[in-house]
């Protein structure tokens, strides 16, 4: 056991975070993400949903300063009638995290889908909520 680590966070996936560097990206997929046909390498959330991941990955992971928008979203599919109230959800976790953010980036699905496959690791969970996906792009770590 670890002190200060969030236990929603597996040693596998505390391993690729850890292994990821300045700019590297990493998906917090949802449950019905192609996770294992896209992954590089692919970490097993099942039974967890995209918040609390989020959530708990933004107290160990920097996000880049370096970039307008560090954070992106799936843009809902023109024409597809879903709400997504998770993003404001998303919203709120990460603007408490204390990270730099102002706006997420909303990319279109397939183009969501050719950046995931070059992520370094994509997390597959059990979230239901339809256009849940997420990319966080890595920071650096600061000298304090």
């Amino acid at each position: 056991m670890l002190k200060n680590i969030p236990d929603i966070l597996s040693p596998d996936l505390l391993k690729y975070l850890m292994e990821m560097g300045h700019g590297d990206e990493i998906v917090i997929a949802d449950g019905n993400f192609p996770s294992a046909s896209l992954a590089q390498r692919m970490v097993r959330a099942d039974g967890h949903g995209v918040p609390a991941l989020l959530e708990a990955i933004l107290k160990v992971f920097p996000l880049d300063s370096y970039v307008e928008r560090p954070v992106s979203l799936m843009a809902v599919v023109p024409g597809d009638p879903v709400k997504t109230p998770i993003w404001e959800e998303y919203h709120t976790i990460v603007r408490s995290s204390g990270e730099s953010y102002e706006q997420f980036e909303f990319m279109e699905r397939f183009d969501f889908y050719e950046r995931a496959k070059k992520a370094y690791a994509i997390i597959a969970t059990s979230e239901s909520a339809l256009y849940a996906n997420v990319i966080l792009k890595k920071g650096c770590v600061s000298p304090t």
